[in-house]
Protein backbone atom coordinates (compact mmCIF):
# COMPACT_ATOMS: atom_id res chain seq x y z
CA UNK A 1 0.00 0.00 0.00
CA UNK A 2 1.37 3.21 -0.88
CA UNK A 3 2.53 5.96 1.71
CA UNK A 4 -0.23 8.70 2.49
CA UNK A 5 1.01 12.18 1.32
CA UNK A 6 2.20 15.42 2.54
CA UNK A 7 1.06 17.69 0.23
CA UNK A 8 2.14 21.16 0.61
CA UNK A 9 0.16 24.03 1.65
CA UNK A 10 -2.26 25.93 -0.39
CA UNK A 11 -1.60 29.55 -1.34
CA UNK A 12 -4.20 32.20 -0.20
CA UNK A 13 -7.22 32.49 -1.74
CA UNK A 14 -7.10 35.05 -4.27
CA UNK A 15 -10.26 37.52 -5.25
CA UNK A 16 -10.12 36.34 -8.87
CA UNK A 17 -10.75 32.84 -8.27
CA UNK A 18 -13.82 30.44 -8.46
CA UNK A 19 -14.28 28.29 -4.73
CA UNK A 20 -15.41 25.15 -4.92
CA UNK A 21 -16.20 23.25 -1.53
CA UNK A 22 -17.36 19.82 0.34
CA UNK A 23 -19.25 19.98 2.81
CA UNK A 24 -18.97 16.92 4.82
CA UNK A 25 -15.33 16.25 6.18
CA UNK A 26 -14.00 19.61 4.26
CA UNK A 27 -16.71 22.32 5.86
CA UNK A 28 -18.01 20.33 9.03
CA UNK A 29 -16.42 16.94 10.98
CA UNK A 30 -17.93 13.26 9.93
CA UNK A 31 -20.16 12.26 12.42
CA UNK A 32 -21.97 8.73 13.23
CA UNK A 33 -24.70 9.26 10.98
CA UNK A 34 -25.40 12.20 8.46
CA UNK A 35 -28.52 13.79 10.80
CA UNK A 36 -26.34 14.12 13.42
CA UNK A 37 -23.71 16.47 12.01
CA UNK A 38 -23.18 20.02 13.54
CA UNK A 39 -22.76 22.96 11.29
CA UNK A 40 -21.02 25.65 13.43
CA UNK A 41 -22.95 29.18 14.00
CA UNK A 42 -20.98 30.75 11.81
CA UNK A 43 -20.33 29.08 8.98
CA UNK A 44 -23.02 30.69 6.92
CA UNK A 45 -21.92 34.04 7.06
CA UNK A 46 -18.56 32.77 6.46
CA UNK A 47 -19.95 30.93 3.32
CA UNK A 48 -21.33 34.48 2.76
CA UNK A 49 -18.44 36.54 3.66
CA UNK A 50 -16.25 34.39 0.82
CA UNK A 51 -19.21 34.92 -1.69
CA UNK A 52 -18.91 38.71 -1.52
CA UNK A 53 -15.39 38.68 -2.09
CA UNK A 54 -15.76 36.70 -4.71
CA UNK A 55 -18.17 38.54 -6.41
CA UNK A 56 -20.75 35.49 -5.79
CA UNK A 57 -18.19 32.73 -7.37
CA UNK A 58 -18.55 30.37 -4.30
CA UNK A 59 -20.25 26.90 -3.98
CA UNK A 60 -20.50 24.10 -2.10
CA UNK A 61 -20.82 20.77 -4.00
CA UNK A 62 -22.13 17.76 -2.19
CA UNK A 63 -23.47 14.20 -1.81
CA UNK A 64 -26.73 15.08 0.11
CA UNK A 65 -29.61 16.00 -1.38
CA UNK A 66 -30.45 20.14 -2.75
CA UNK A 67 -32.75 20.50 0.19
CA UNK A 68 -30.97 19.07 3.03
CA UNK A 69 -27.45 20.91 2.23
CA UNK A 70 -29.62 24.32 2.21
CA UNK A 71 -31.57 23.80 5.47
CA UNK A 72 -28.40 23.07 7.04
CA UNK A 73 -26.49 26.22 5.38
CA UNK A 74 -29.33 28.78 5.80
CA UNK A 75 -29.24 31.76 5.82
CA UNK A 76 -26.52 31.33 2.89
CA UNK A 77 -28.55 31.61 -0.44
CA UNK A 78 -25.50 31.45 -2.45
CA UNK A 79 -24.71 28.26 -5.37
CA UNK A 80 -25.20 24.85 -3.94
CA UNK A 81 -24.93 21.12 -5.64
CA UNK A 82 -26.80 18.27 -4.26
CA UNK A 83 -26.31 14.39 -5.22
CA UNK A 84 -22.88 15.23 -6.58
CA UNK A 85 -24.58 17.95 -8.95
CA UNK A 86 -26.92 16.12 -10.31
CA UNK A 87 -29.34 18.94 -8.96
CA UNK A 88 -28.39 22.34 -7.96
CA UNK A 89 -29.01 25.72 -6.96
CA UNK A 90 -27.82 28.59 -8.85
CA UNK A 91 -26.30 32.15 -7.59
CA UNK A 92 -29.70 33.58 -8.52
CA UNK A 93 -31.61 31.06 -7.08
CA UNK A 94 -32.71 29.06 -10.14
CA UNK A 95 -33.28 25.53 -8.98
CA UNK A 96 -32.17 22.19 -11.66
CA UNK A 97 -33.82 19.64 -10.40
CA UNK A 98 -33.39 16.10 -11.78
CA UNK A 99 -35.77 13.66 -13.61
CA UNK A 100 -36.14 10.31 -11.78
CA UNK A 101 -33.83 7.41 -12.39
CA UNK A 102 -34.83 4.42 -13.85
CA UNK A 103 -34.67 1.01 -11.52
CA UNK A 104 -34.28 2.90 -8.45
CA UNK A 105 -37.13 2.10 -6.81
CA UNK A 106 -36.22 -2.07 -7.53
CA UNK A 107 -32.22 -0.60 -5.94
CA UNK A 108 -34.29 0.98 -3.01
CA UNK A 109 -36.16 -2.66 -2.18
CA UNK A 110 -33.14 -4.55 -2.16
CA UNK A 111 -31.50 -2.21 -0.22
CA UNK A 112 -34.34 -2.08 1.87
CA UNK A 113 -34.25 -5.64 2.58
CA UNK A 114 -30.32 -5.96 3.52
CA UNK A 115 -30.75 -3.46 6.43
CA UNK A 116 -33.80 -4.80 8.00
CA UNK A 117 -31.79 -7.59 9.44
CA UNK A 118 -28.97 -5.54 9.91
CA UNK A 119 -29.42 -2.57 12.05
CA UNK A 120 -26.12 -1.47 12.70
CA UNK A 121 -26.25 0.02 9.38
CA UNK A 122 -27.89 3.18 8.06
CA UNK A 123 -29.72 3.71 4.56
CA UNK A 124 -29.94 6.87 3.03
CA UNK A 125 -32.55 7.44 0.43
CA UNK A 126 -32.03 10.67 -1.20
CA UNK A 127 -34.31 10.27 -3.73
CA UNK A 128 -32.03 9.95 -6.89
CA UNK A 129 -29.41 7.98 -5.06
CA UNK A 130 -28.82 5.38 -2.06
CA UNK A 131 -26.20 5.68 0.46
CA UNK A 132 -25.74 2.57 2.74
CA UNK A 133 -23.66 4.16 5.76
CA UNK A 134 -21.33 1.67 7.60
CA UNK A 135 -19.76 3.81 10.22
CA UNK A 136 -21.37 1.79 12.99
CA UNK A 137 -19.95 -1.78 11.66
CA UNK A 138 -16.97 -1.20 9.74
CA UNK A 139 -16.48 -4.68 9.62
CA UNK A 140 -19.25 -4.91 6.73
CA UNK A 141 -17.86 -2.42 4.24
CA UNK A 142 -17.09 -5.90 1.90
CA UNK A 143 -20.95 -6.97 2.22
CA UNK A 144 -22.08 -3.56 2.06
CA UNK A 145 -20.18 -3.17 -1.44
CA UNK A 146 -21.11 -6.54 -2.75
CA UNK A 147 -25.10 -5.20 -1.77
CA UNK A 148 -24.80 -1.71 -3.47
CA UNK A 149 -23.09 -3.54 -7.06
CA UNK A 150 -26.42 -5.78 -6.63
CA UNK A 151 -28.84 -2.84 -6.18
CA UNK A 152 -26.64 -1.14 -9.21
CA UNK A 153 -27.27 -3.89 -11.52
CA UNK A 154 -30.93 -3.65 -10.76
CA UNK A 155 -30.99 -0.49 -12.57
CA UNK A 156 -28.97 -1.66 -15.50
CA UNK A 157 -26.96 1.22 -17.09
CA UNK A 158 -28.70 3.76 -15.06
CA UNK A 159 -26.60 3.58 -12.05
CA UNK A 160 -23.39 3.39 -10.96
CA UNK A 161 -21.78 2.38 -7.58
CA UNK A 162 -19.14 5.06 -5.46
CA UNK A 163 -17.66 4.58 -2.45
CA UNK A 164 -16.67 6.97 -0.15
CA UNK A 165 -15.53 6.92 3.74
CA UNK A 166 -17.73 4.43 5.54
CA UNK A 167 -20.27 4.86 2.85
CA UNK A 168 -21.38 2.90 -0.19
CA UNK A 169 -23.39 4.93 -2.74
CA UNK A 170 -25.45 4.06 -5.78
CA UNK A 171 -25.96 7.43 -7.86
CA UNK A 172 -27.16 8.41 -11.49
CA UNK A 173 -24.19 8.03 -13.64
CA UNK A 174 -23.92 11.52 -15.16
CA UNK A 175 -23.45 12.95 -11.38
CA UNK A 176 -20.24 13.65 -10.20
CA UNK A 177 -17.89 16.69 -8.47
CA UNK A 178 -16.15 17.31 -11.63
CA UNK A 179 -19.14 17.65 -14.17
CA UNK A 180 -20.64 20.29 -11.41
CA UNK A 181 -17.71 22.00 -10.94
CA UNK A 182 -17.40 22.47 -15.14
CA UNK A 183 -21.28 23.53 -15.51
CA UNK A 184 -20.75 26.09 -12.94
CA UNK A 185 -17.76 27.36 -14.30
CA UNK A 186 -19.88 27.68 -17.54
CA UNK A 187 -22.26 30.13 -15.41
CA UNK A 188 -21.62 33.39 -14.28
CA UNK A 189 -20.44 34.68 -11.46
CA UNK A 190 -17.98 31.72 -11.98
CA UNK A 191 -17.54 31.81 -15.95
CA UNK A 192 -13.97 33.02 -16.53
CA UNK A 193 -12.36 32.62 -13.45
CA UNK A 194 -9.62 29.81 -11.90
CA UNK A 195 -11.24 27.21 -10.02
CA UNK A 196 -10.42 25.94 -6.29
CA UNK A 197 -11.91 22.84 -4.79
CA UNK A 198 -11.24 21.78 -1.80
CA UNK A 199 -12.68 18.13 -0.28
CA UNK A 200 -11.56 15.02 1.42
CA UNK A 201 -12.73 11.93 0.47
CA UNK A 202 -13.08 9.68 -2.81
CA UNK A 203 -15.72 11.43 -4.46
CA UNK A 204 -14.22 14.58 -4.66
CA UNK A 205 -10.89 13.28 -6.89
CA UNK A 206 -13.47 13.95 -10.15
CA UNK A 207 -13.40 17.47 -9.14
CA UNK A 208 -9.70 17.49 -8.75
CA UNK A 209 -9.13 16.50 -11.68
CA UNK A 210 -11.40 18.99 -13.52
CA UNK A 211 -9.87 21.83 -11.48
CA UNK A 212 -5.93 20.76 -12.31
CA UNK A 213 -6.81 20.64 -15.95
CA UNK A 214 -8.35 24.39 -16.14
CA UNK A 215 -5.23 25.23 -13.97
CA UNK A 216 -6.79 25.60 -10.94
CA UNK A 217 -5.94 24.91 -7.06
CA UNK A 218 -6.82 21.35 -5.64
CA UNK A 219 -6.92 20.92 -1.94
CA UNK A 220 -7.17 17.74 -0.69
CA UNK A 221 -8.17 17.24 3.35
CA UNK A 222 -6.18 15.12 5.01
CA UNK A 223 -3.42 12.81 4.54
CA UNK A 224 -4.55 10.25 1.90
CA UNK A 225 -2.86 8.12 -1.25
CA UNK A 226 -3.93 7.75 -5.09
CA UNK A 227 -5.07 11.43 -4.81
CA UNK A 228 -4.89 14.32 -7.98
CA UNK A 229 -5.12 16.96 -5.13
CA UNK A 230 -1.67 18.96 -5.16
CA UNK A 231 -2.45 20.68 -2.26
CA UNK A 232 -3.47 19.77 1.17
CA UNK A 233 -4.78 21.14 4.45
CA UNK A 234 -4.78 18.79 7.73
CA UNK A 235 -8.44 18.77 8.89
CA UNK A 236 -11.75 21.11 8.92
CA UNK A 237 -10.52 23.34 11.86
CA UNK A 238 -7.59 23.69 9.01
CA UNK A 239 -9.99 24.24 6.16
CA UNK A 240 -11.98 26.89 8.09
CA UNK A 241 -9.16 28.77 9.25
CA UNK A 242 -7.87 29.17 5.66
CA UNK A 243 -10.81 30.43 4.23
CA UNK A 244 -11.41 32.94 7.38
CA UNK A 245 -7.31 33.81 6.57
CA UNK A 246 -8.87 34.57 3.13
CA UNK A 247 -10.90 37.37 4.65
CA UNK A 248 -8.70 38.62 7.13
CA UNK A 249 -10.85 37.10 9.91
CA UNK A 250 -9.28 35.23 13.31
CA UNK A 251 -9.40 31.13 12.65
CA UNK A 252 -11.73 29.25 14.41
CA UNK A 253 -11.07 29.03 18.10
CA UNK A 254 -10.48 32.40 18.35
CA UNK A 255 -14.01 33.26 17.28
CA UNK A 256 -17.29 32.38 17.84
CA UNK A 257 -17.73 29.24 15.50
CA UNK A 258 -19.86 27.51 18.24
CA UNK A 259 -22.25 24.41 17.05
CA UNK A 260 -25.95 24.69 16.54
Amino acid sequence: MAEPQNLPPPPALDPGQALFLDFDGTLVEITGSPDQVKVTRTLPQLLSALAARLAGAVAVISGRSLDELAKLLDPFDGALAGMHGLERRASDGTLVRALPVAGLGRARALFADFVAVRPQLLLEDKGRGLALHYRRAPAMASACRDAALRAAALAGDALELIEGKMVVEVRPLEANKGQAVATLLAEPPFRGRVPVFIGDDRTDEDGFVVVNSMGGLSIQVGRHTDTAARHGISDVNGVLAWLAASLGQNPPGTSPLEAC
